[in-house]
């Protein structure tokens, strides 16, 4: 038997694969298609202190390589979630990780606060590429001063661990990853989408009712795994690698690039099975690697 579990700020995952927020509903929507024992941990749709009714449609765009979303974080808010989601989630042995989102730092420590009551929640991503509504709409997670002044707010009301998830639309992602490791931060995850635009020729207009959207997909995969590299390299709390993972080997490069687990987002539409066969293909390359253990692989190419 190979060793595939790893430690995540302190919370033991059976194996490193988990699915991306907000490409998998909060597990039940999927979990007629794959056992979701198997998996890492459940990461949630983004949850919010009240309802949110999302953007305007046309919301989605195929792109080469991808897709757009401007879904805007559509979600029934803190109190739906906790009654209808996380006791279907009760039933499963993996983990619990609740992606949450807010406009202002108030917004994001009343969810954090309540579900510092819930047993079943095991670990907090905080989205901070949400806008700021106090500072004109620019988004947390691209001022390092926010990023360190949210990431403390919420550590000082959380129960559990709590991983800050980075925007790529920055200058240098090494500085926000700093900052968030100074304001307290348990691990990250990286990356968020990039921003990106569709336009329709024929009908010559956006393709998105929002104008923008979050790219995703196999065509920011290097982006992903280079900003995965840059950081591993900077901070020293535990990384989540995301961005474009089809594949064993796709998620491999994260983890060789210093990440200790990583996410399957875009593909779980192509393909609802997705994590699974990711988690397959790593135990298929430690026996053809000759590896006993995965933590062995983390960060490799930077020794």
């Amino acid at each position: 038997m190979r060793n595939l579990s790893v430690n995540l700020a302190g919370v033991p995952l059976k194996n490193p694969v988990m699915v991306a927020s907000g490409t998998f509903g909060s597990g039940e929507e999927f979990s007629e298609f794959l056992d979701l024992n198997r998996l890492g941990a459940v990461v949630t749709k983004g949850v919010a202190n009240v309802p949110w009714p999302g953007n305007p449609a046309p919301r989605v765009a195929e792109t080469y390589g991808g897709m757009l979303n401007a879904i805007g974080l559509q979600n029934p808010g803190v109190e739906v979630f906790a009654r209808r989601d996380l006791p279907f989630l009760r039933q499963f042995d993996t983990n619990v990780i609740v992606n949450v989102c807010g406009r202002t730092e108030e917004d994001y420590c009343q969810v954090v606060e309540r579900l510092a009551e819930e047993p079943r929640v095991d670990l907090l991503e905080i989205n901070i590429s949400c806008p700021n509504v106090k500072e004109g709409g620019i988004a947390f997670g691209q001022d390092p001063k926010a990023v360190e002044r949210i990431t403390g707010a919420v550590k000082a009301v959380a129960k559990q661990p709590v991983i800050m998830k980075l925007s790529p639309n920055v200058t240098d992602i090494t500085e926000t990853a700093r900052a968030a490791e100074a304001g307290g931060a348990d691990a990250l995850s990286l990356i968020n989408t990039l921003t990106g635009m569709k336009i329709d020729v024929e009908r010559q207009t956006f393709a998105l009712a929002n104008q923008t959207g979050g790219l995703s997909g196999p065509a920011i995969r290097p982006v992903a795994v280079r900003m995965v590299n840059q950081t591993a390299r900077a901070v020293k709390i535990p990384i989540i690698g995301m961005g474009g993972i089809m594949t064993a080997e796709d998620a491999l490069e994260f983890i060789l690039a210093g990440a200790t687990a990583v996410s399957v987002g875009t593909a779980n539409f192509h393909d609802p099975r997705a994590a699974v066969n990711v988690i397959e293909g790593i135990e298929s390359y430690m026996e053809r690697h000759q590896v006993e253990d995965i933590n062995r692989l983390i960060g490799l190419v930077n020794r």
